[in-house]
């Protein structure tokens, strides 16, 4: 086991926020309609920040909180499905921005799930690639929303967040388990950014232009409820006697109604399961980060405790890591 330690955490997201009723304009909708079936109240939209100004943000924050360098930096590694372009990769415009000339950098796109495939994919570098790293989440996902189709436009928000992390071998590591799932057979229930053959050489012109989210809403729900609670117990029970009862639970932000049928399947108290989704939305890759970010900065997670970290969402993916924070 490699002493890998979670150092800093910090976030940004878009001043500007849009609250239900101003949806009212764009569709058919309410607040009642949108709360009741999501618990969304409002979400920060960006009038102008990509994807990499929230995220360079982001470093910028990790490196004053910690008092590192970005010298100091071996990799950096943005987890997004909403990057600014197909290259550069949203990562090098970050460590360009700040400066980090040793790191190395790259995206990662598990949807919803980045975060913690990152955390994952982070911990086997700082394994062999170096002592310090960063990873962020980030997206700007209202670049990707039909804002006339109700049954998605409502869920999505604007956001970035990340961790510095280390490798102390002296140290028990903080990371206890991990469980990674993908269902690709699913993959068409969730989809945005379809990138079609247009060439002078296409031969077939009926491919439709899907840029904007398109969801099976019944299939990822049921999705969501049944594989993030069986992902949870296969990582808990991969960390065995490592864990000594979960202090918090952290899972993707994507609909409160989610969260809370999950904590039932699951039989643990509502109160376990932190949640910011009723001021953010679904902000993919970022949500996990974020409300990481925001219970560290309230005091409510601490050192010692043990947290479960799980996202879900395109790919179909699912993963979960436990945590001893």
């Amino acid at each position: 086991m490699t002493g890998i330690q979670i150092v800093q955490s910090a976030s940004a997201v878009p001043a500007h926020t849009v609250v239900n009723d101003e949806l009212n304009a764009y569709m058919d909708t309410s607040d009642d309609w949108i709360t009741t079936r999501t618990g969304i109240k409002q979400r920060h939209v960006s009038t102008g920040q990509t994807t990499s100004d929230l995220c360079t943000s982001v470093a910028q924050k990790l490196l004053q909180q910690a008092g590192w360098q970005a010298a100091d930096l071996d990799f950096i590694i943005v987890a997004t499905m909403s990057p600014d372009y197909l290259t550069p990769a949203t990562a090098a415009i970050v460590q360009g921005r700040i400066g980090a000339k040793k790191a190395f950098a790259f995206d990662l796109n598990a949807a919803c799930s980045g975060f913690i495939y990152g955390l994952k994919v982070a911990e086997g570098l700082l394994q062999v690639s170096g002592n310090r790293g960063m990873l962020i989440g980030g997206e700007v996902l209202s670049k990707l929303v039909d804002w006339h189709e109700r049954s998605t436009a409502v869920l999505f928000g604007d956001g970035a967040a990340g961790v510095l992390l280390k490798n102390e071998p002296s140290q028990t590591s903080a990371f206890l388990a991990t469980d990674l799932q993908t269902f690709g057979e699913l993959s068409d229930r969730l989809t945005a950014g379809y990138q079609p053959v247009n060439s002078v050489f296409a031969t077939d012109t009926t491919a439709a232009h899907q840029k904007y989210f398109e969801m099976d809403g019944r299939a990822v729900y049921k999705f969501a409820t049944h594989e993030v609670p069986a992902s949870i117990q296969r990582a808990l029970q991969k960390a065995g006697p490592l864990v000594h009862g979960i202090d918090y639970f952290i899972l993707h932000q994507a609909n409160q109604r989610i969260i809370d049928q999950i904590a039932k399947r699951l039989d643990q108290p509502k109160d376990k399961f932190l949640t910011n989704v009723a001021d953010f939305g679904n902000t993919s890759a970022a949500s996990v980060p974020i409300l990481l970010a925001e219970a560290i900065q309230a005091g409510v997670i601490k050192r010692g405790q043990t947290i479960v970290l799980s996202g879900f969402g395109g790919g179909l993916t699912v993963g979960t890591q436990v945590i001893k924070y």
